[in-house]
């Protein structure tokens, strides 16, 4: 099975494409991504999610990876958002089955995988972390996704990883990760700093780096204290998973020259010369589907016809 059908499923968005695994990478022109409704009814949910499938030249009985945010149930297929603001419909549906009756070719499988997995063996695959032994992955968007790989396979357990594999479970200044680095953190830090009397008109993240980069002393002071909590959160896991590289990606890398200083000085203030060689995505609009194809591949030479 060299062409491999893929969803990569974000909270306000769904892509879908053909990867062929051979040239790892998405088939051209395959790709389609298409906004969806994160808070609708499941059934509309579902739906809507299938029909950027149905628009994909897909092969017949095809086992499909699909990338998708936690809190999910990866082995089973059930979802498991509650409290998070998106995907709250499918809380406890068998998302695995649904889709199974959903998508086109008559699929034989469907394997699901965390999103900044998917990403970071997409990376390992065909972008930046290529022939990296050990590489720490990091996607700074609406939260702080990560994984961190070993031979291309996350590492999920053990003394030298977060729990799960997770960075955003790790707490900084006394406060959970995401409280100080994430887009309503960084944000709201802002807001604070500049006194912003309307939270109706606090700028969005690329907004502050924007007025960060023109010399704005509340911007400039928003960047370096979140995103070097950033750099002393991961400094002590980096120190004993000892990656090859540091990958980062996701919206907030595109102002990598404000915020790599930022992260590099956090990691700096925990000890001296323990930062990281640290790049930004080679492929960070694909890497997801990439390594979503890699994991179908990987878990349907060995697995249950269903999924896994």
């Amino acid at each position: 099975m060299s062409h491999v059908p893929v969803l990569e499923i974000g909270g306000t968005h769904v892509t879908a494409a053909v990867i062929d695994t051979g040239a790892g990478l998405p088939v051209p022109f395959s790709a389609v991504r298409q906004p969806v409704p994160a808070d609708a009814p499941a059934r509309e949910l579902l739906d809507a999610i299938a029909a950027v499938a149905d628009r994909v030249e897909v092969p017949a009985a095809a086992h499909w990876g699909v990338a998708i945010p936690g809190p999910f149930d990866y082995a089973t297929g059930v979802g498991r958002f509650r409290g998070i603001g998106k995907f709250e419909s499918l809380h406890g549906v068998d998302v695995g089955a649904e889709l199974l009756g959903r998508l086109p070719g008559a699929p034989s499988g469907i394997s699901f995988v965390n999103d900044a997995d998917a990403f970071a063996i997409g990376e390992y695959r065909a972008g930046a972390a290529a022939g990296r032994r050990r590489a720490v992955c990091i996607t700074l968007g609406t939260g702080v996704g990560s994984s961190f790989l070993d031979g291309g396979h996350p590492v999920v357990e053990g003394p030298d990883v977060p729990p799960g594999g997770r960075a955003h479970r790790l707490a900084v200044d006394g406060l959970p990760l995401e409280e100080v680095v994430s887009r309503r953190a960084i944000r709201d830090f802002y807001a604070r700093a500049a006194a912003v009397p309307d939270a109706h008109r606090l700028p969005d993240v690329h907004e502050i780096t924007g007025s960060a980069r023109a010399g704005d002393a509340h911007a400039l002071r928003t960047v370096r204290h979140c995103f070097g909590a950033l750099g002393r959160a991961l400094a002590p896991w980096c120190e004993r998973f000892r990656p090859d590289l540091l990958v980062v990606g996701g919206s907030m890398a595109g102002s990598w020259d404000l915020v790599g200083p930022a992260v590099r000085a956090g990691f700096e203030s925990w000890a001296p010369g323990t930062a990281p060689l640290t790049v930004t995505a080679r492929r960070p609009a694909d890497a997801p589907l990439i390594g979503a194809a890699h994991w179908a591949l990987h878990r349907s030479a060995g697995a249950p016809p269903v999924r896994t």
